[in-house]
């Protein structure tokens, strides 16, 4: 058999017995968005098996058949153990709340604590369970917590 023919297999062993994404050991917590988001997900997901079940290329279908039978088994699993949390307007930071911060260094930012699945840095959405949310969580407008090594004011709780 040719070297080429071995490793072209190897790949694809692998990629059919893809591990499975790893979930977390915490709570998951989703805000109404992050429900929705899981519900699409797992749709998306049943819709690629669907089409990776269809598929008559075997070595297509493998590959795409594990993808989707991985996918479809996490979003199942975190679908399953969803706990939609709505947020609160008592003025305390907590789950679901928008937070916004006034930095040392004069910088303003707000951030939105979510579910794990739905955090998005970069857009301000940060887990329930970051270093930020639980420096913040139990807090109101006025006080102060620190943050990667720094202080900052929380401005607003929303």
């Amino acid at each position: 058999m040719s070297v080429a023919f071995t490793k072209e297999e190897d790949l694809e062993s692998a990629a059919a017995d893809l591990p499975d994404r790893p979930i977390s050991a915490h709570t998951n917590l989703v805000t109404p968005r992050g429900l929705a988001a899981l519900d699409e997900a797992l749709r998306a997901a049943r819709a690629a098996y669907a089409a990776a079940q269809a598929s008559d290329d075997v070595r297509t279908d493998r590959t795409a058949m594990a993808r989707a039978a991985r996918d479809l088994r996490y979003y199942a699993a975190r679908r399953a153990s969803a706990q939609l949390v709505e947020a609160g307007d008592d003025g305390v930071v907590r789950f679901g709340a928008r937070v916004t911060l006034m930095r040392e260094d004069g910088r303003r930012q707000i951030f939105h604590i979510v579910g794990e699945d739905e955090a998005d840095p970069a857009r301000g959405a940060v887990s329930h369970i970051s270093p930020l949310a639980r420096a913040l969580f139990g807090k109101e407008a006025g006080d102060t917590a620190l943050v990667g090594g720094g202080e900052v004011e929380i401005i607003a709780v929303a």
